[in-house]
């Protein structure tokens, strides 16, 4: 069964202070002359000498509690992944799993020197991360976004990143396909999800896809194998999500989501049925019914019901048609604080449109 996994590498590890690995030495390799290229591979090491300083190694340091026989063992555990640079001012964007519940983030950049980073924002619906490094502006080479919005299938992408610590490793392909879906950690679906036959593995993780102009057009997130390594199914989060999250990340170190007062809903095959509302919330102002609740006396105790007969049921909003409640949130978020979206619901078995004003969080 073939199954998504996310691609940072993790070890488990001694005590021993965490220090990044020094970049393999490597022997100098003669440049092959223009004419001996091929308008491929012409773009392909254009892409390359333009894009790859600005892929950094990633090396974590988290703790792990197993229990066994009854008892709490905190077991240090090292994890690697790769991140791209954003700016002349350190900040790197990676993805949340390679840097989630660390305790030390260490950043190597690509002339070898190790620099500690410090966490800025994560967004885990999106599995992705900033974090800044203090480091010389001579140092950092920023790699420029693209938009993942002009992508087609069929159309040449790059990949670069760490696979097993191999430092700043360039694989190519295709995009295979677009808008496919990635279920995170949290539970939440990210869509819009680039899908690429590009050699992607473990340590991949927090790395830039590319296009032919070497801007990032991806972050590299996981795959799609059965054995852990890359069968030709990679996964990137498309830069028109991952530039919006990461500049608001940058800009206030967390990500403001609108908020339409629906606490928890039970999903059926007709729609969404209220469960619960948040008190005085957007919803429950616009008018929307959760469960009635009712108090019957039995003996001297008294017993709280819920009936779920008089409960709303949603079934579109701005005229979509929701089948999940991750559906409704997602539309949602998209939105901003103070715009209004329009719930279509069933009451009694007549449709009605409830326009419902987002709130900010609290």
């Amino acid at each position: 069964m073939c199954r998504f996994l996310l691609t940072a590498v993790v070890f488990v590890v001694s005590a021993a202070p965490l220090t990044a690995q020094p970049p393999v030495a490597r022997p100098p390799v003669a440049a092959a002359p223009a004419d001996d290229l091929t308008p491929d591979e012409r773009i392909a090491v254009g892409v390359y000498q333009m894009a790859n300083r600005g892929v950094v190694h990633i090396a974590t340091r988290s703790v792990a509690v197993d229990e066994m026989f009854g008892l709490s063992f905190a077991q240090p555990q090292a994890g690697t992944g790769s991140g791209s640079v954003l700016d002349k001012i350190g900040h790197v964007v990676t993805n949340f799993h390679v840097v989630e519940n660390a305790r030390r983030i260490e950043v190597t950049l690509a002339d070898g020197s190790s620099h500690e980073a410090k966490m800025v924002g994560a967004d885990p619906n999106n599995d992705l991360a900033v974090v800044k490094i203090n480091a010389a502006a001579d140092k950092l080479f920023p790699i420029a976004w693209g938009d993942s919005n002009r992508l087609l299938p069929g159309m040449r992408v790059y990949a670069i990143g760490n696979p097993f610590g191999l430092e700043r490793t360039l694989t190519t392909g295709i995009v295979s396909s677009m808008n496919r879906s990635l279920r995170t950690e949290n539970n939440r679906m990210i869509r819009g999800i680039i899908q690429t036959d590009a050699a992607i593995n473990p340590g991949n993780s927090g790395g830039p896809l590319l296009d032919k102009r070497g801007q990032m057009i991806g972050i590299t997130t996981a795959i799609v194998s059965r054995s852990g390594a890359s069968a030709g199914v990679g996964l990137a989060i498309p830069s028109s999500v991952a530039r919006r999250v990461v500049e608001e990340l940058i800009r206030i170190g967390k990500i403001v989501r609108p908020d339409c007062g629906i606490f928890s809903v039970l999903e059926t095959d007709k729609g969404l049925l209220v469960n619960r509302l948040t008190p005085d919330g957007p919803a429950e102002r616009a008018g929307l019914k959760g469960p009635q609740e009712q108090t019957k006396q039995f003996g001297a105790q008294t017993i709280r019901i819920f009936d779920r007969s008089k409960a709303d049921l949603i079934v579109a909003v701005d005229g979509r048609r929701v089948r999940t409640l991750d559906d409704l949130l997602s539309y949602v978020e998209g939105k901003k604080a103070g715009e209004k979206v329009t719930l279509r619901i069933i009451r009694e078995g007549k449709e009605l449109d409830v326009p419902v004003t987002l709130s900010g969080p609290a």
